[in-house]
């Protein structure tokens, strides 16, 4: 019985840690703080951002007081004042503005004198009769077939130097060249230019026709190089660029 005593006697009073308990309270405690601390540190960074973000706004206080009022309006900006040069009139301006007008002009007429051909197809049409002999006579010129009316154009620039009746021609229209050369428009129907009218390459000078020794609507065209005899038109015409 005494050794059973003994026995329950010892485990009852067992030395026991008096921290335990107290290391207990402590974790906890400190758990608690250093998640309160994280928290916190948060909400700072959080709060330290937003303040950053915040637009800067830049004033002066009225009367160096310590206080802004709120709702106060901003100080007045006086207007800014500009500095124009006083209007001076342009001395000769109305002939300053015919120079300018004058020399437009003059570009004009160059460019287009520089756009205008130098040479032109008399008349558009079948080509139905060469130079040379013909039914027991000459033929002076060549002859380009179409209707009554086709325009007839001068090849070159020129003077007017016949434009009317002319014998076996019916009508016709004669070109004087500057390099001397006349050209010849027979059996045309109407004219369009009178004698010393100036004409252009490629103005129209007459309407073709069926007059005079004619079989059909045609224009008989001649070449005279320097006013003299009659030369085939055809390589005369191909000089000049122009195929018929």
């Amino acid at each position: 019985m005494l050794n059973s005593t003994k026995a329950r006697t010892g485990g009852k009073h067992r030395k026991q840690s008096p921290n335990t308990g107290r290391a207990t309270l402590v974790a906890l405690a400190t758990g608690a703080v250093s998640t309160a601390g994280v928290s916190g540190a948060a909400a700072a960074s959080i709060q330290a951002d937003a303040e950053v973000q915040e637009p800067s706004v830049d004033f002066s206080l009225a009367a160096k007081s310590d206080v802004v009022e709120p709702g106060a309006a901003a100080p007045e900006v006086s207007p800014q004042i500009l500095a124009i040069a006083e209007y001076k009139p342009v001395e000769n301006l109305s002939s300053q503005l015919s120079k300018a007008v004058e020399h437009s002009e003059v570009v004009a007429a160059a460019d287009a004198l520089l756009r205008a051909p130098s040479s032109m197809k008399p008349a558009e049409g079948v080509f139905t009769s060469g130079f040379g002999p013909r039914w027991g006579a000459f033929h002076a010129g060549i002859d380009i077939a179409n209707s009554i009316g086709t325009p007839i154009l001068a090849v070159m620039d020129g003077k007017v130097i016949d434009s009317g009746p002319a014998q076996g021609y019916g009508q016709w229209v004669r070109l004087q060249h500057e390099d001397g050369t006349i050209t010849v428009y027979g059996h045309v129907d109407t004219l369009d230019v009178a004698v010393g009218d100036q004409v252009k390459a490629g103005q129209k000078i007459a309407g073709m026709g069926n007059r005079g020794f004619s079989t059909g609507p045609h224009l008989h065209f001649e070449v005279h190089p320097g006013g003299n005899a009659p030369v085939d038109p055809v390589p005369w015409l191909a000089q000049h660029g122009i195929t018929v």
